[in-house]
């Protein structure tokens, strides 16, 4: 299916789908709604641990037990974020979650990382029309993403992985390696 094709269904369908959609006043208003939440979680103070507890898990999909997140955060919509157990986020985190984004137990996530789900076109027409799709994203158990990592649309990272600081992870990344450079590459197996 081409971008300027549609199919009847509603753009939020089709970007649950996964498919070409375009950000229309309904999609508009849930980042909107969504951006509030996010605006009041990167306000609240540090030491109200309660309430910024409460925001969390109200601006998340799903937030496991001990999991820290310094402000700012940047989400899309938050509600396609699960962040698992004793996960550290650092400040300045972007999660584009237009797709999932998964994060699982005990990752270490550096200042300035972005995980972004979004894919656009290549079609000139099709950009400036704003359509765009967006594949998931997996960061597996006990990962350690350096500072100012990039993890583009549909990469899956295994457990164990350390990703060094300002890596652009193109493709997926095994269990139990070090990965570093642009487009990042495995260097080493880990321990």
């Amino acid at each position: 299916m081409t971008c300027e094709q549609v199919d009847g269904r509603s753009h939020r369908e089709r970007m649950a789908a996964g498919e070409w959609y375009i950000t229309d006043d309904e999609i508009a208003e849930v980042q909107r709604q969504r951006a509030e939440v996010s605006a009041a979680f990167n306000a609240c103070p540090p030491a109200d641990v309660e309430r910024r507890r409460s925001l969390l898990v109200g601006l998340l999909g799903m937030v496991g037990d001990g999991v820290e997140v310094r402000s700012p955060v940047y989400v899309d919509y938050g509600s396609n974020v699960t962040i698992g157990a004793g996960t550290f986020l650092n400040y300045g985190c972007q999660l584009a979650d237009v797709a999932a984004i998964a994060i699982g137990d005990a990752v270490q996530v550096g200042p300035n990382v972005q995980l972004l789900t979004p894919i656009h076109p290549l079609e000139a027409r099709a950009r400036r029309d704003r359509w765009e799709r967006a594949a998931p994203i997996r960061i597996g158990d006990n990962v350690w993403l350096g500072g100012g990592v990039m993890v583009l649309p549909g990469v899956t990272i295994g457990a164990d992985t350390v990703v060094g600081a300002g890596a652009v992870v193109t493709r997926d990344l095994p269990d139990g390696v070090l990965a570093v450079g642009n487009p990042a590459r495995v260097v080493r197996s880990l321990p």
